[in-house]
């Protein structure tokens, strides 16, 4: 029997899109992940942004040795990513065209899955899964990942009205004269936040589209890095103004287009993903920012019709964002920042008006809380308070589970299941179940133990799954409880490593997590960089 013949190499059809802009540390990587995808790409653009750093002479040299690599020079730095991006739409001689940014890599086998998917369904645009990958851990979290469960054929973005949460433009494969054909461009100049706009330039056009379910661009997140990309960077609130006039921007873009359903889909995204995010940060900020962003956003909800508040009533954001509207000032910040978690938690108190109705507070009446309350309980947000002692005999974590407006009660929590996840692995340890009991009137209430030399060092967060009488469950984070010395810093004496320097905190959102050092050297690494930042 004759073996199979050989399968036929892919024709050159792709041109990839390298931008940078002094990043002579990274860009090789991202030049090298697209000439590594294999014989699909036919070309490289690499696009620099007039760096300064060497970055131009070391993508010359690569050129020098790389037939596929072309480098574009800019005379003049554009302050943004939205110009180089034009440049290469420019520049590419490809039926197809892929965006990649210096810092990033595609994956292998990325633009075979993308191309492999467009040619089949005769689609104008092919789009895949991205991961966000911390660095220097190496944890990484899907993004968008239930759009991408399944090999997809869409005739047209509406069908999908979740498209325009994926705001990416990276993990994309464009056909070349769709985007040319419809005049489809990034923002130029210095505009942060351009995907969201091109994004919604893409989807106004009604492009036939392919999703796949295959990894196809990695990006990198360098918290620690000097220069911060845009997208960490929200300390300033011209970053939110910026964000706010590109979904603002998009909003317009699909409505003047008719696509009227995709438009509130982009309004209802606002809530959801901008408001609830940077209003997790809030308390991070000083008096001033808080103020602006306040008044800006209730400027920018402002603009909102019945209609849009009417999509999807029982979303964590559209109770958020209610809240921002109606109060004139910065008001509620810590019960906010909870309920921006995700997933989310509404703490008590649980106010209500005269005749009954929920609402967020006796100083809002007017915001009720009933559409939000709808919601079966595995969908609630259950508010789970969390305690943890560090001890070095018999640590324990103490649960309580509050009563929600008597939707505890009726859905009959039962237990409660423990986890602990290392933040930087996404390793798992330690699960545990403990059994609620009623703890009065209002609440139910748990306790586990935690083996503290057996979770190891690192940053652990706490994961909880609450299980009701029907056999539904929802999966929590918990609150961490603060004063009285709960959260402070302590030392345990351990028979496995000497010593343990433990700190329960609380993360950015409210929720309970843990910090272990081991041994003498731990302990001191984490005083020598406690001492580091007082000096600093």
């Amino acid at each position: 029997m004759l073996p199979d013949p050989p399968a036929p190499e892919p024709t050159p059809q792709v041109g990839v899109v390298v931008i940078g802009y002094n990043d002579a540390a990274h860009v090789a990587d991202a030049v090298h992940s697209a000439l590594g995808q294999g014989p699909a790409v036919a070309e490289v653009v690499a696009v620099d942004d007039c760096s300064t750093d060497g970055s131009a002479e070391l993508l010359a040299r690569l050129a020098a040795e790389e037939p596929r690599l072309r480098v574009v020079r800019r005379e003049v730095n554009s302050g943004g990513c939205g110009s180089p991006r034009n440049t290469g739409i420019d520049a590419v001689t490809t039926p197809y065209v892929m965006f990649l940014d210096s810092d990033d890599v595609l994956p292998p086998g990325a633009v075979d899955a993308l191309l492999a998917a467009a040619t089949r369904a005769d689609a104008e645009v092919a789009s895949g899964l991205c991961v966000r990958r911390e660095l220097p851990s190496g944890s990484e979290q899907p993004w968008q990942e239930p759009l991408y469960a399944a090999h997809t054929v869409l005739a047209q973005p509406a069908q999908r009205p979740r498209l325009v949460h994926d705001t990416l433009c990276v993990n994309k494969l464009y056909r070349t004269d769709f985007l040319r054909g419809h005049d489809i461009r990034f923002p130029e100049g210095r505009f942060l936040y351009e995907d969201i706009v091109f994004t919604a330039r893409v989807l106004a056009a009604t492009p036939r589209m392919a999703l796949v379910p295959d990894l196809v661009y990695v990006w990198h997140v360098r918290r620690s890095a000097e220069r911060l990309s845009l997208s960490l960077d929200r300390g300033r609130i011209d970053n939110w103004k910026a964000r706010t006039e590109a979904c603002a921007l998009a909003y317009d873009i699909l409505l003047g287009a008719g696509q009227k359903e995709l438009a509130r889909a982009t309004r209802a995204k606002f809530l959801d993903h901008e408001v609830r995010m940077y209003a997790r940060e809030l308390g991070l900020r000083d008096a001033h920012y808080q103020r602006a962003w306040w008044a800006h956003t209730r400027e920018y909800l402002a603009r909102y019709d019945a209609a849009d508040w009417e999509l999807n009533p029982t979303a964590p954001g559209r109770l958020l964002a209610r809240v921002v509207l109606e109060s004139p000032e910065p008001s509620d910040l810590p019960r906010l920042k909870e309920l921006a978690a995700r997933p989310a938690r509404l703490l008590p108190p649980y106010a209500r008006v005269p005749d009954g109705t929920p609402v967020w507070s006796t100083d809002l009446p007017q915001v009720t809380l009933t559409p939000f309350l709808t919601r079966p309980p595995r969908q609630l947000p259950l508010a789970v308070d969390g305690e943890l002692r560090p001890r070095a005999r018999g640590t324990r974590l103490r649960l309580r589970l509050h009563e929600l407006y008597g939707r505890m009660a009726e859905a009959g929590p039962q237990e409660v299941e423990v986890e602990w996840q290392h933040r930087e692995s996404g390793r798992t340890a330690q699960r545990a179940t403990a059994a609620f009991t009623p703890s009065g009137e209002d609440g139910w209430s748990a306790e586990v133990s935690v083996d503290l030399a057996a979770l190891g060092a690192g940053t652990w967060d706490l994961g909880l799954t609450v299980r009701f009488a029907d056999g539904t469950c929802r999966d929590v984070t918990a609150h961490a409880l603060t004063g009285a010395g709960r959260l402070s810093r302590r030392a345990v004496p351990n028979v496995r490593h000497g010593v343990l320097l433990v700190q329960p905190y609380a993360t950015h959102s409210g929720a309970l997590a843990l910090r272990v050092a081991t041994g003498i050297r731990g302990v001191m690494t984490i005083a020598g960089g406690r001492l580091r930042r007082l000096l600093h």
